[in-house]
C-alpha cells in the first residue's frame, strides 16, 4: 500500500468512526462498526491506529479540528470583552451540538493540549484574554483567567450534557459566564445580568424552598400533591428571573 493509499485509508476510518460518534455515540465506536463503516478489515484499523485507544485519540483530535473550524471563522471586533463572551457561546454551543465529541475531547480529565488542534484551541482562548489584559481591564494574569474561564466553560457544558434535554437550564451558560467575567474584568457588563435586588424573583425562591421543608397535606401546608408541584413550577420560573 503506498503513503497516499495508507493516508487515504486513515482518513476514510476517522470520518467513518467520528460519523458513527455523532449519530450514535461512544458505546456504537467498536472496531466491528468502524471497520465496517470504513470498509475496511479489522488488521487494517489496528496496523494505523494500533488499538481502539489510539483511534479514539485521532478521533479526538479530529474533533478538535472541526471546533477550530467554528472559532476561526469567528471574527474579531474592536471589543475583546464582546469577543470573549462570543467565543463562550460558539464553545458551549458546539458542546451541545456535538456532546458525544465534546465528552470525548474533554471528558475524563483530557487536556485540551493532547494534539495541535487542542493545544491551538487553549492559545486560542489565551489569546482572547490576552486582549482584554492589554487593555488594562484583567483583574488577574493572563494564565489564570484563561484556566478560570476554561474550567468553568467545560464544567458548564459537561453538566448540560449530563442533563436529560427536557430538564436542562440553558440559562445555567448565561449565569456562569457573566459570572466569570464580571470575576476576570474590571469594568463587565453582562448582557444578561439581571436588574439587582429582584424581590419577586427572592420571595419566590424563599416561598419555594420554605415549601420544600414544609410537611405537606393537612398538617402542614394544606396542598394536595398536585397542587405542591403545579406552585413549584410557578415559582422556580419566577425565581428563575434571578
Amino acid at each position: 500500500m503506498s503513503p497516499a493509499d495508507s493516508g487515504d485509508t486513515r482518513d476514510r476510518i476517522l470520518r467513518a468512526a467520528a460519523e458513527l460518534l455523532d449519530r450514535e455515540g461512544r458505546e456504537a465506536v467498536s472496531t466491528r462498526a468502524v471497520s465496517a463503516a470504513a470498509g475496511v478489515q479489522a488488521p487494517t484499523l489496528y496496523r494505523i491506529f494500533g488499538d481502539m485507544t489510539g483511534l479514539l485519540d485521532a478521533v479526538t483530535a479530529y474533533a478538535f479540528e472541526e471546533y477550530l473550524e467554528d472559532k476561526r471563522a469567528l471574527s474579531e471586533t474592536d471589543d475583546p470583552v464582546a469577543d470573549l463572551r462570543r467565543g463562550w457561546d460558539q464553545h458551549v454551543g458546539f458542546g451541545l451540538a456535538r456532546p458525544a465529541f465534546y465528552v470525548l475531547m474533554y471528558g475524563n480529565g483530557r487536556s485540551a493540549g493532547e494534539s495541535p488542534a487542542g493545544r491551538e484551541a487553549a492559545a486560542n482562548l489565551r489569546r482572547l484574554v490576552g486582549r482584554v489584559a492589554a487593555t488594562g481591564r484583567l483583574t488577574m494574569s493572563v494564565e489564570r483567567a484563561a484556566e478560570f474561564a476554561h474550567a468553568t466553560g467545560v464544567g458548564v457544558v459537561l453538566t448540560l450534557i449530563a442533563t436529560p434535554e427536557a430538564e436542562r437550564d440553558l440559562a445555567l451558560s448565561e449565569l456562569a459566564r457573566d459570572s466569570v467575567l464580571r470575576t476576570l474584568v474590571t469594568d463587565a457588563e453582562p448582557v444578561s445580568a439581571p436588574a439587582p435586588g429582584d424581590p419577586v424573583a427572592g420571595r419566590a425562591t424563599a416561598l419555594r424552598e420554605a415549601l420544600r421543608t414544609a410537611p405537606s397535606g393537612e398538617d402542614g401546608d394544606g396542598l394536595t400533591s398536585a397542587e405542591r408541584a403545579l406552585l413549584d413550577q410557578w415559582l422556580e420560573r419566577l425565581a428563575g428571573r434571578r
